[in-house]
């Protein structure tokens, strides 16, 4: 074969690549509108595509559902926090038809963010502002953060089988176990209720949150509140209940 003949013939076969290629080229980029159209169909095929319908019936928009932050929760400045969907509960009297999860209460941070309902919320705000941070006043560089024993939980007072259903299980309630200060230290309700430097400050805040809450618990009302505030919104044919 004669030089011109084989650049002729390489020529030949450079062009047929470029065509093969171009080829495979085409039908990769016809093959994604294919799956793009069978994945979400328009027209009069898609709004009766049943799959699509449930799919569309089954998400309800995140501004609904999902939590919100805000600095002003409940209305109320100073509370800290989120809106979270309702609670539901399979077990009769437990739920929160319209919870919050609270971070930080009058520049408090709670060492646990808390689900409670606004009321709850309120209350906890009016407690810490006129009632915990006076009783500590400026000791320890004044209170930073509250220690939460516990808050919404869906189980029977006290624990026991057959009792009724706590105010916890309701979003009503907030267990208190410590207070925190700046300069670290921790008043214990448990080791310092008695017989301790904050002992004083402790039974105020305590005595401060009768009449803001239904309920007021702690050491020495019935045993089960030793090393722990008990505080909830209930409401008592007689009055507040402070013990």
């Amino acid at each position: 074969m004669t030089r011109t003949g084989i650049v002729t013939l390489g020529l030949a076969l450079v062009i047929l690549a470029g065509c093969s290629s171009e080829r495979r080229v085409d039908r990769s980029a016809q093959a994604l509108p294919v799956f793009q159209s069978q994945a979400a169909p328009t027209g009069l095929f898609g709004r009766l595509n049943p799959l699509r319908n449930v799919s569309f019936r089954g998400q309800t928009p995140r501004s609904v559902t999902g939590p919100r932050a805000s600095g002003q929760l409940c209305g109320i400045n100073g509370v800290a926090g989120e809106v979270i969907p309702p609670i539901t509960s399979q077990v009769a009297g437990c739920g929160v038809d319209a919870p919050v999860r609270v971070t930080h209460v009058d520049g408090v941070k709670l060492s646990q963010a808390a689900i409670m309902d606004c009321q709850t919320a309120a209350a906890l705000h009016r407690w810490v502002k006129t009632g915990a941070k006076p009783a500590v006043g400026r000791t320890g560089g004044g209170m930073t953060e509250l220690r939460v024993a516990a808050h919404y939980v869906c189980r029977p007072r006290n624990h026991r089988a057959g009792a009724r259903v706590s105010e916890h299980g309701r979003g009503r309630a907030i267990d208190i176990s410590g207070i925190i200060l700046a300069d670290g230290t921790e008043m214990s309700v448990l080791r310092d209720w008695r017989g301790s430097p904050h002992s004083g400050a402790l039974q105020q805040m305590h005595r401060a949150a009768c009449g803001t809450f239904g309920t007021t618990l702690g050491p020495g009302s019935d045993g089960m509140h030793e090393d722990h505030f008990h505080y909830d919104t209930a409401r008592h044919r007689n009055g507040p209940y402070c013990r």
